[in-house]
């Protein structure tokens, strides 16, 4: 990138009063192109904002040249969410998005000498769905132990569950319950608790998939009488997995067939999960 050999930067106010109108308002350019590659949501743009991508919770963009002062991130609402200085001959800054944040379509803005130069717009938000559940009898590769320490026993273990999330959105998210009702011994929606193991990962990227495991045992001994059990001959039924995420606001489910068999304790039982 080609720098001048002297340059008086100013400051630049961040807030939406006075001056900064102009620091908000964007400028005519030519019109951003999408691209989704390599696990990113990415903006592409010939000019000063060269490349512009969400990486898992991560904004980064890459400039070309026009050397700018300031770069903004604009909110949905049309707010002055983030701003940071472009320290001279940096090609790429970078914004936390973290999972505080409001979704819909936001700006980046290149800001120099106090007027804006060049604009991108560019949707940020999550798009959850969950694919898979299965529990340890079936899947012991999943990493039972880290989650769950040393400590329980096979038991104990053989209760939980882990889901399966993919996020196919261009924002991160962050999963605050997990909860299973239906045909299971152990119905975890009527509990305050979030559903979720204590290290249980539960934030998930932008083009990320991650397993979250229970915490609640809902394949557990039943503790109600009116609960399905498990027989030798077999018992069916269905199941939904609920979450809930701080972005996204509205649950998400998934309803899937299950059938129990091959004993009449649920510890010793045969548990096979399918699709429907």
């Amino acid at each position: 990138m080609t720098q001048p050999t002297h340059r008086h930067r100013r400051t630049v106010l961040k807030t939406l009063a006075g001056s900064s109108l102009a620091l908000i308002a964007g400028c005519t350019g030519k019109a951003a192109q999408s691209d989704e590659t390599n696990g990113e949501t990415a903006v592409q743009r010939d000019g000063v904002l060269e490349h512009v991508a969400i990486e898992k919770t991560t904004l980064v963009v890459e400039l070309a040249n026009d050397d700018p002062d300031v770069i903004n991130l604009i909110e949905p609402t049309g707010e002055l969410w983030k701003s940071r200085d472009v320290a001279t001959g940096a090609e790429r800054v970078s914004f936390a998005i973290g999972t505080s944040y409001t979704p819909g379509e936001h700006r980046v803005l290149a800001v120099k000498d106090n007027e804006s130069i060049a604009e991108v717009a560019l949707d940020i938000r999550p798009q959850l769905e969950i694919l898979d559940v299965g529990l340890y009898r079936n899947h012991p590769e999943k990493p039972w132990e880290e989650v769950y320490g040393e400590g329980p026993s096979k038991i104990e273990i053989n209760s939980q569950a882990f889901v399966t999330i993919t996020n196919t959105g261009s924002g991160p998210d962050k999963l605050t319950k997990l909860h299973f009702t239906g045909d299971i011994p152990n119905k975890t929606e009527a509990h305050h608790e979030s559903g979720l193991s204590r290290k249980s990962p539960t934030q998930v990227g932008a083009k990320e998939t991650i397993d979250v495991f229970s915490d609640m045992l809902p394949f557990g001994l039943p503790y109600e009488d009116d609960e399905i059990r498990c027989s030798i001959e077999g018992t069916e039924g269905e199941f939904t997995v609920s979450i809930e995420t701080q972005v996204a606001k509205q649950p998400i489910e998934k309803t899937f067939s299950v059938a129990y068999s091959g004993a009449n304790e649920m510890r010793e039982c045969d548990i096979a999960v399918g699709e429907i």
